[in-house]
C-alpha cells in the first residue's frame, strides 16, 4: 500500500478511449496526447509491428504481400489481444518520455454490453502495457460525464454514443445507469452499407477508406435543402478497370438507411424501457449525441423525428468519452460510483 502511494506521487494517471476506429489517450495535467486510428501494420510471418496509428491507416488496403494492416479492435472490444497490447504500448510510449515513465493507473472505457471475458482481455492488455492498475468505465457513462450532463443528480440524462464499432444508448441518474443498450452497429456498418450499395447498384468496388470519405463528405441521415454529390472512383466489377461515377447525397442516405434504423431502434427501445418518472426530464433536457457518428449530418433531426424527443449533438462529440474518462480517473469520489470492474 505504501509503495502504491509513493508511486502515485510520481506517476501520471491516464485515461484511454480504446475505440474500434480511434484510440485517444489523456494524461493527467497534460491533456490529450494521443489521438490516432486504431490500426496496426504487421509482418505476417514474424508478427513484427511495422507501424501504428496514422501511418498504419495510410497503408490500410494498400500493403504488399507478406504485410497486412489490421484493426485489432472489433465492435468496441479486443479482437486480437497481442496486437492490441502492442498498439496500446506504442501509444503510451508516444505519450510519455520513456526515461521518466512510472507505471500509471489507467482507466479504459468499454461498451456497456461487454462480457466478462472481454473485460478481462482489456484489463490484461492494460496490465501488459505497463499499468500498475487498470479500471474500467462504461462508454455511455464516460460520454455523459464528458458532455457535461448532470449525471450525479436525481434527474434523467439520456446519451447516445455512436463510435466506430458500437452504439451505446443509456439513461443515467444519480451516477448510475438506469437502463442501457449496446448494439454493434455504428460507423463501420455505415461504411459497409456504402460499399455494398455501390457494389450492388453500380457494380463498383471501393475500399473502406473511400467509403468513410464518402460518408464524411456527403453522408446524411435526413434530407436537407442542400443535397451534395461527389465523384467516386473504383473498380468496375464487370471489366476489372477503373471507373468514376457521380454519387448523390440521396443515394448515400439510401445506402446507410438500414444501420441508421438499427441505431434509431436502439434509442426507441431505451425510451420505452425508461421509468416514467425520468421521461419528463429527458424530454425537457433532450437526447445528447456523442461520438464520431454524431457528426453525420441530420442524425439529430432523424432521431428527433422518429423518437419524438429533441436530440442535440454535444460540443466536441469526438472527445466526450476520453474527457469523461479523464474526469473519472482524476476524481476518487466519482471513481467509486462509476468503475465497473
Amino acid at each position: 500500500m505504501l509503495f502504491d502511494w509513493l508511486l502515485g506521487l510520481f506517476s501520471q494517471d491516464i485515461a484511454i478511449d480504446l475505440g474500434t476506429a480511434n484510440t485517444l489517450i489523456y494524461v493527467k495535467d497534460r491533456g490529450i496526447l494521443v489521438n490516432e486510428p486504431s490500426v496496426v501494420v504487421i509482418e505476417e510471418n514474424s508478427n513484427k509491428i511495422r507501424s501504428v496509428g496514422h501511418e498504419a491507416k495510410k497503408m490500410y488496403g494498400k500493403t504488399p504481400k507478406g504485410i497486412k494492416a489490421i484493426r485489432p479492435m472489433k465492435d468496441g472490444v479486443i479482437a486480437d489481444f497481442e496486437v492490441t497490447q502492442a498498439m496500446i504500448r506504442d501509444f503510451i510510449q508516444k505519450a510519455f518520455d520513456r526515461s521518466s515513465f512510472i507505471r500509471p493507473r489507467m482507466m479504459v472505457c468499454v461498451p456497456s454490453g461487454i462480457t466478462a471475458v472481454e473485460k478481462k482481455a482489456v484489463i490484461d492488455s492494460g496490465d501488459q502495457s505497463g499499468a500498475r492498475q487498470v479500471m474500467l468505465i462504461e462508454e455511455p457513462m464516460a460520454a455523459a460525464i464528458g458532455a457535461g450532463l448532470p449525471v450525479d443528480e436525481a434527474v434523467g440524462n439520456m446519451v447516445v454514443d455512436i463510435g466506430g464499432g458500437t452504439t451505446e444508448v443509456a439513461v443515467i441518474s444519480m451516477s448510475g445507469m438506469v437502463y442501457s443498450k449496446s448494439v454493434r452497429v455504428a460507423g463501420d456498418e455505415l461504411d459497409e452499407g456504402i460499399i455494398q450499395y455501390l457494389r450492388q447498384e453500380h457494380s463498383l468496388s471501393i475500399g473502406p477508406n473511400a467509403a468513410e470519405q464518402i460518408k464524411i463528405k456527403i453522408g446524411s441521415a435526413y434530407p436537407s435543402h442542400e443535397e451534395d454529390s461527389m465523384e467516386v472512383t473504383g473498380i468496375d466489377r464487370s471489366t476489372g478497370t477503373p471507373r468514376t461515377l457521380t454519387l448523390s447525397c440521396g443515394e448515400v442516405r439510401e445506402a446507410i438507411s438500414e444501420p441508421l434504423q438499427a441505431i434509431v431502434a436502439s434509442v426507441r427501445d431505451t425510451v420505452e424501457n425508461t421509468p416514467p418518472e425520468l421521461i419528463g426530464d429527458i424530454v425537457q433536457q433532450g437526447i445528447t449525441l456523442t461520438g464520431g457518428g454524431a457528426l453525420l449530418r441530420g442524425l439529430d433531426s432523424l432521431i428527433t423525428n422518429e423518437v419524438k424527443i429533441p436530440a442535440k449533438v454535444s460540443p466536441d462529440p469526438l472527445l466526450c468519452v476520453v474527457h469523461g474518462t479523464a474526469k473519472a480517473v482524476n476524481d476518487s469520489k466519482l471513481q467509486k460510483k462509476v468503475v465497473v470492474n
